[in-house]
């Protein structure tokens, strides 16, 4: 096989084919660099190992190769081993920044990010060519990330960004900390000065937009949307946050518009094919709302909200039987959806199907939606199934999370006298009327046949004159 040297690929494959003859062959530093990086970049560590090892036989006074080992040696966990080898690197080369930089990146793994920092201020202060600052600065970043000290955070990615404005990661990142401190003005202080300077920005646009939005000043953030559109008539993300901006407006058509620019210019998003269907919900046209929620469920079937959504459309229109349809398949898909049980209880319970209604409470529950309408809606179908015991201990668990709750007291109330366990019982109708006696309705609503007893009656009536 004949390798022309101008192919920048020749020692690579030079490299590869001296592995399958177990020839060996000289490579100079540069090359086995150059190697080593390209097996890094596509995770073939086992590769990169054999480089390493093979490049060092040939050329055991290389920092970069000495470098590249201990890449490998903080991929393995292998810390300690990272560390004799930098330190000996540190003896023959003292002032090179990338010893810094790798001994930041040891320590930085083993959650040391106070000392991390300090040693990537020293690879700065080495560092002869200040373009590469940007890097060094957004790695300080980092670390005052893991640290959750996000003012500090702001500051060296605002360094990163003036050295390399193109860097778009360092524009999210300051985004990103004035997002976590609540600082929507100060973020569009800081978006609109960058923006002075790079009017053609369409990720600042976009991230000016998003903060607009975040304070609800829909026309600044729909202006912004449209610049960043101006700058970049391709920018997926400007469209679907300008269709959200119109939705909040009530421009539904113009929403509609925008979303679906999105589904012309990329694979279609299920985000976009459910907030089209919310506005065409919004504008009446039923048909096409269907239509699209029907889309979005094809497109994820994972998507709750789509799966919500035309369960919802047809609860809204109080066919439940077409609802409960549609929960039965979310339910199938994803059976630990706290949000699908609650729908398909609530449907269920609608549609008198109490068993199901029951099934889909106490999952519910199980699921950990300890919500008060929750306990109280299962106690109910388990008092209309007869099923009194379970509705009490049902109501003793709700009355962990909600004590001394009225409508709790007064089933359990009810639930007592019904099973002839009348002194709790007393107990806790009494509990309930203290708490509230404008539910004392619920005894006659859900215990028909207590309303007359005279115990019950009576506890109720002295309730009352006590309150008169």
């Amino acid at each position: 096989m004949n390798y022309s040297h101008e192919d920048e690929n020749y020692p690579l494959t030079r490299f590869e084919s001296m592995l399958k003859t177990n020839d060996i062959l000289f490579f100079d530093s540069n090359e086995f660099e150059n190697i080593i990086h390209h097996y890094l970049e596509n995770g073939k560590i086992a590769l990169a190992k054999r480089a390493i090892k093979l490049g060092l036989e040939q050329h055991p006074t290389s920092i970069n190769l000495r470098l590249f080992q201990v890449e490998i040696l903080v991929i393995e966990n292998k810390f300690s081993e990272a560390d004799d080898i930098l330190d000996m690197l540190h003896e023959i080369e003292p002032n090179n920044e990338e010893i810094y930089i790798q001994k930041a990146n040891v320590l930085s793994k083993q959650d040391k990010h106070e000392k991390a920092i300090e040693t990537l201020l020293i690879a700065i202060d080495l560092s002869s060519e200040p373009e590469e600052d940007a890097d060094l600065y957004a790695l300080v970043g980092m670390e005052y990330l893991f640290l959750d000290q996000f003012e500090n955070a702001v500051i060296y990615f605002k360094k990163c960004l003036e050295s390399d404005t193109s860097d778009y990661s360092a524009l999210h990142n300051i985004v990103y900390c004035y997002d976590f401190l609540n600082q929507n003005e100060e973020a569009i202080s800081y978006l609109n000065n960058f923006l002075d300077s790079h009017p053609y920005c369409e990720v600042a646009w976009h991230q000016l937009g998003r903060q607009y939005f975040a304070i609800k000043d829909y026309a600044k953030a729909n202006a912004a949307f449209d610049f960043a559109i101006i700058s970049d008539d391709t920018f997926v993300g400007a469209y679907i946050e300008k269709g959200k901006v119109l939705e909040k407006l009530k421009h539904y058509e113009e929403a509609i518009e925008n979303y679906k620019v999105t589904l012309a210019l990329d694979e279609p998003t299920s985000f976009a094919l459910l907030r089209i269907g919310h506005c065409y919900e919004k504008l009446g046209q039923d048909d096409m709302a269907l239509q699209f929620f029907n889309k979005t469920i094809k497109d994820d079937a994972l998507l709750d909200k789509g799966w919500i959504a035309i369960t919802k459309f047809y609860m809204k229109r109080l066919d439940y039987h077409k609802a409960l349809k549609f929960i039965n398949k979310a339910v199938n898909i994803d059976g630990e959806n706290v949000l699908y049980w609650k729908l398909y209880a609530t449907i269920n319970k609608r549609l008198n199907f109490l068993e199901e209604a029951e099934i889909g409470y106490k999952r519910t529950l199980e699921l950990g939606n300890y919500e008060l309408d929750t306990w109280l809606d299962r106690s109910d179908i388990l008092i209309a199934l007869g099923e009194h015991d379970a509705s009490i201990y049902n109501l003793l668990q709700a009355a962990e999370f909600y004590p001394e709750h009225p409508e709790i007291e007064y089933r359990l109330g009810g639930l007592y006298f019904t099973t002839q366990q009348s002194e709790k019982g007393r107990f806790h109708l009494k509990n309930a009327l203290r708490l509230n006696i404008d539910y004392s309705f619920i005894i006659s609503e859900l215990f028909p046949m207590l309303s007359d007893r005279p115990m019950v009656k009576a506890i109720i009536s002295q309730a009352k004159k006590t309150s008169d």
